[in-house]
């Protein structure tokens, strides 16, 4: 995974589908963990569940970005991308993210996978919030030349952690949906022994 918010999704995801997260590898940024899937694919070979999650960006689409890094998956890996960014999963339980961030409903748009800059656009959404609070945490302070507020990563780790509805979001983006698909197959098959 690509960092702190990142992973605070992915554990939230692995606790969803019934799995217990382990150590986590990783929080480089994307170029980073591509560079290093062949080691966590080999890792996998052996029977623990690897569950590798990078956002798309700007770049082809995910099923070309997966059949390229990892043409080879282990059975136990789990090797999905975020369309577009992990901030479109958290966008896609749209009344949830609503509500925590104080805006209405309609500010989110009902396909958050087709947005090209989620980041950018959640943060456009929560400087329309009618709490301070979320807008001192999630907005950058004018002038500061930083893309996100003092608190953007803890704050949405909160979201993550008590408001996200999973399922809610994964009825909207398909990424996601085939993240827990691929999560939910993958911690159902028995490990083998060793």
């Amino acid at each position: 995974m690509e960092g702190n918010l990142d992973e605070a999704v992915v554990q939230r995801l692995i606790a969803f589908c019934g799995g217990q997260p382990g150590k986590v590898y990783g929080k480089r940024g994307r170029i980073d963990v591509l560079k290093h899937i062949g080691g966590y694919n080999r890792a996998a070979r052996y029977g623990w569940i690897w569950f590798v999650l990078v956002d798309l960006d700007r770049t082809g689409c995910a099923p070309e970005l997966i059949a390229e890094r990892l043409p080879d998956p282990a059975d136990s890996m789990c090797f999905r991308v975020a369309v577009r960014e992990v901030e479109a999963w958290l966008l896609a339980d749209r009344t949830g993210f609503a509500k925590w961030a104080g805006v209405r409903t309609s500010l989110i748009p009902d396909d958050v996978e087709a947005t090209e800059q989620p980041k950018e656009q959640l943060v456009d959404i929560v400087r329309k919030s009618r709490w301070r609070e979320r807008r001192e945490t999630i907005v950058p302070r004018k002038g500061s030349g930083k893309t996100e507020g003092p608190a953007y990563t803890s704050a949405l780790t909160e979201f993550v952690a008590t408001d996200w509805d999973v399922e809610a979001a994964a009825s909207t983006a398909p990424s996601l949906a085939s993240a827990i698909r691929c999560l939910r197959a993958k911690i159902g098959t028995p490990r083998p022994q060793a």
